[in-house]
C-alpha cells in the first residue's frame, strides 16, 4: 500500500509542527485541528497522542479517550447536559463560556434512557446520532433497579475505537459489559421536604487519591480484548449484583481502600424557606436533582479532603444542567452519576 508523503516527513521535524499546533490551539472550537492531525496516518497519531497530555495535567479534554480519564486536579472542569425529554436521550457537553443553556458547548456524550421491566438502563455513546448497545460508539452504561434507588455503572471491552473519524470505526462487535462504580439513593423519611441522600462506590479508585499526592488509574486506550489493570488497583474489582445486596453504603472488608463519595449535606435558609448548598454561581434553579459530592468520611481520608467538591451538579434552566468535576473521577463517571439524579425515585421521593 502506497504510503501519504505526510506519513514520510522527518520524525524531528514532524514533532516540531505537530508541538506547535497542540500549543497554539488551545481552546475549542480550534482545537479540532489538534484531532484532525491525530487522524492523519498512524506516526501522526502516536506521536499526537504522545504530545497532548491527560485532563490531570492539561485540564482539557481532547481525543475520546480523556473522556475516560481523571480529571483536572484542584480546579473544576466545567460542562453541561441537555436534556431531549421527547426521545428521552441526555447530551453532555464541553462547556465554552458560563452561559452553559446558550452557548455551543464541544459535545462529549450521548446517553439513551430504555426502559425495562424490572430495571432502567442508560446506554452512553459518543456518538450523538447512534445511541444504542449495537453500535461501534458505545462505551457504556448506567443500569437502575426496579425502584431507582440503586445504580450501577458499566464500561465495555471488546470493542475497538477509532481516535478520531466516528464514520470509520470497527465493525459492530459483541462486547462484555463490567461494573465500576455504584450508586445508591437512601431512604428519605421526610419525603418531597428533603434533600436526597446518596453514595457513590467508585471500585476503580483508591481512597487515597483524593490526598495530596494520591494516583487514580489512568487508561490510556479503549478496552480491547484484555482488561487494562494498575499494579496494585484493579480496573474492575467488583461484581454486578454486589450493590444490589447492599442496603446502604458500611465501610466493610469488601470496599475499603476503596473511595466513596457521599453528597454534601445541604442548610437550611430561613428566608427562603429551602435547602441550600454554594455551587458558586454554577447551579441557578432549585431542584431535588441538585447535589455536590465530597469524599465520604467511611473512605478514612483527611477531613480537608473530605470538604473538597469532587463533582457537582444543578439545574440552570428548562431541561438543561451543569456537571463540573475534577480529579479523581472521569467525564465518563461523572456523567453516569448524574444521570442517576434524573431517574425517578419511587421510594426516596
Amino acid at each position: 500500500m502506497k504510503q501519504s508523503c505526510w506519513a514520510n516527513m522527518p520524525p524531528e521535524l514532524l514533532r516540531d509542527v505537530l508541538m506547535r499546533i497542540e500549543a497554539s490551539e488551545d481552546t475549542w472550537p480550534a482545537r479540532k485541528h489538534v484531532v484532525a492531525c491525530a487522524g492523519v496516518c498512524r506516526s501522526w497519531r502516536e506521536i499526537m497522542k504522545e504530545i497532548v497530555k491527560s485532563p490531570e495535567v492539561s485540564g482539557k479534554l481532547t481525543l475520546p479517550i480523556s473522556l475516560k480519564q481523571p480529571g483536572p486536579r484542584d480546579s473544576l472542569l466545567q460542562c453541561y447536559i441537555k436534556r431531549n425529554r421527547s426521545n428521552q436521550t441526555y447530551y453532555l457537553f464541553l462547556g465554552l463560556n458560563q452561559a452553559a443553556s446558550t452557548d455551543d458547548g464541544k459535545f462529549l456524550l450521548a446517553a439513551r434512557k430504555c426502559r425495562r421491566p424490572t430495571h432502567t438502563d442508560y446506554i452512553i455513546s459518543l456518538n450523538s446520532d447512534d445511541v444504542s448497545r449495537g453500535s461501534s460508539t458505545y462505551i457504556g452504561k448506567l443500569r437502575s433497579n426496579f425502584l431507582g434507588t440503586k445504580f450501577t455503572v458499566y464500561v465495555t471491552k471488546s470493542r475497538s475505537t477509532r481516535l478520531v473519524s466516528l464514520k470509520q470505526v470497527s465493525p459492530r462487535v459483541p462486547a462484555g459489559n463490567y461494573p465500576i462504580a455504584h450508586v445508591s439513593y437512601d431512604l428519605n423519611v421526610l419525603g418531597s421536604r428533603g434533600p436526597r441522600i446518596m453514595h457513590c462506590v467508585m471500585d476503580a479508585i483508591p481512597a487515597s487519591a483524593v490526598e495530596p499526592g494520591g494516583v487514580a488509574p489512568t487508561q490510556t486506550q479503549f478496552l480491547h480484548s484484555r482488561i487494562d489493570t494498575s499494579p496494585s488497583i484493579p480496573f474492575f474489582r467488583s461484581k454486578s449484583t454486589r450493590m444490589e445486596n447492599l442496603q446502604s453504603v458500611p465501610m466493610t472488608s469488601q470496599n475499603k481502600g476503596i473511595l466513596v463519595l457521599q453528597n454534601k449535606s445541604p442548610r437550611w435558609h430561613e428566608q427562603l424557606q429551602c435547602w441550600c448548598l454554594n455551587f458558586n454561581g454554577r447551579v441557578t434553579v432549585a431542584s431535588v436533582k441538585n447535589f455536590q459530592l465530597v469524599a465520604s468520611r467511611k473512605s478514612g481520608v483527611s477531613e480537608q479532603a473530605q470538604e473538597n467538591v469532587i463533582l457537582q451538579f444543578g439545574k440552570v434552566g428548562k431541561d438543561v444542567f451543569t456537571m463540573d468535576y475534577q480529579y479523581p473521577i472521569s467525564a465518563f463517571e461523572a456523567f453516569a452519576i448524574c444521570l442517576s439524579s434524573f431517574d425517578t425515585k419511587i421510594a426516596c421521593e
